[in-house]
């Protein structure tokens, strides 16, 4: 398939995607993704593996369009879970044990 990537035309195909990829490690997603084989990918990385550029050079909307097109899953930004933390009444009295308990 006949893709523009940073104003640069490529012809990919699912498996030549699939065979670039194979035994290159995923950096932590923190953005966009997708998956190719079992592993999630953030797709500024893939579209530097596959197109020999530098991330910099192209956006990640036109790597996911291109990967959707050759069949492949994308994910938007991954979902944040949600951290408790603790206010600063809680934070003081568990580093002082509960009242009542302090020797004078």
């Amino acid at each position: 398939m006949r893709c523009v990537i940073a104003r640069y035309p490529f012809d990919l195909t699912k498996d030549g995607v699939m065979d670039s990829m194979k035994g290159i490690p995923p950096e932590p997603v923190t953005g966009e993704s997708v998956t190719i084989g079992r592993r999630r990918y953030p797709v500024k990385q893939v579209g530097e593996i596959i197109t020999r550029q530098d991330r910099r050079d192209f956006t990640g909307g036109e790597v996911v369009r291109a990967m959707v097109r050759l069949g492949f899953t994308c994910h938007e930004h991954p979902t944040a879970t949600p951290v408790q933390v603790m206010t600063p009444l809680q934070s003081a009295s568990a580093l002082l044990g509960a009242p009542g308990t302090w020797e004078a």
